[in-house]
This record gives C-alpha cells, structure tokens and sequence, in this order.
C-alpha cells in the first residue's frame, strides 16, 4: 500500500487545492482589472445622478440622468470610430439651452442644466441623424 508521499496522483491533488486559490488571489492583486476609458459606454457614466431615460435612434442613443437638483444628458453613437459630427442639447423650462457639438469618436457631452421642479427639453445628434423630446422630467 502507497502513503500519501508515495501516490503522485494524490499530491497532485493537494498541491492544486492550495496552489490554485493562491495563485488567482495573487492575479488579482498583480494584474491590472479594467479601469478608466475601459470597457463599454455602459460601464461609467459621465453623468451624476440616476439614469431617467435612453431614445434610441438609427446612429446612436441620447441617454438622459437626473439628481434633485440637475438634469444631464450624453449621446453616444452605436458603433464608436472614425470622428463624425455629434451634437446634445438639454434645455431647461424657462432658460437658456445647454449645447455641446463638434466632432466626436464615441460620445458627446455631457451636458447639466440646473432643473429643480423644471422640465427639460433633449435632442442629440450623430452623423447627422438624431432624435429630439418634447418636456419630460417634469
């Protein structure tokens, strides 16, 4: 009969039990995980607050956030690469619209409008096609 120093097969299998949950601890702490201008446009939001609402249209989405106190809006295009003409607007009932627009890879914006008990009005652009609403976030 074998011990437990004798049977290859069997320390292989202890040495993997401990070896391995080592091993990938020490991945995580070494290799860098994805950060900052990593991964999707879903993944950070430039905007503070809570995500309200999303209008898709044919080249792209504007997606709107809302805190108490402020409004904000961003349009990323469906499919990011070479620069193309982007615009967002986010207006707040009663004052003076807040615009960003010019030429952009991925993403325009973002804006913030001051909208304590106001409504806003949104539009964004990519490649010349877009969408645009009536007052929401009343």
């Amino acid at each position: 009969m074998l011990t437990e120093t004798q049977n290859p097969r069997r320390g292989r299998r202890l040495l993997t039990r401990v070896l391995a949950p080592l091993l990938a601890a020490l991945a995580l702490l070494v290799l860098p995980g994805p950060g900052p201008g990593t991964g999707t446009a879903e993944a950070a939001s430039v905007c503070q607050g809570r995500p309200t609402k999303t209008y898709r249209f044919a080249t792209g989405e504007l997606r709107l956030y809302k805190t108490r106190h402020y409004a904000c809006a961003v349009t990323v295009a469906k499919r990011p690469g070479s620069a193309r003409p982007m615009s967002v607007s986010l207006q707040p009932r009663g004052g003076r619209p807040a615009v960003k627009s010019g030429r952009y890879t991925r993403q325009t914006g973002p804006v913030t409008v001051h909208a304590l008990n106001r409504c806003v009005r949104a539009s964004g652009a990519v490649a010349g096609r877009g969408t645009s609403t009536a007052w929401i976030l009343c």
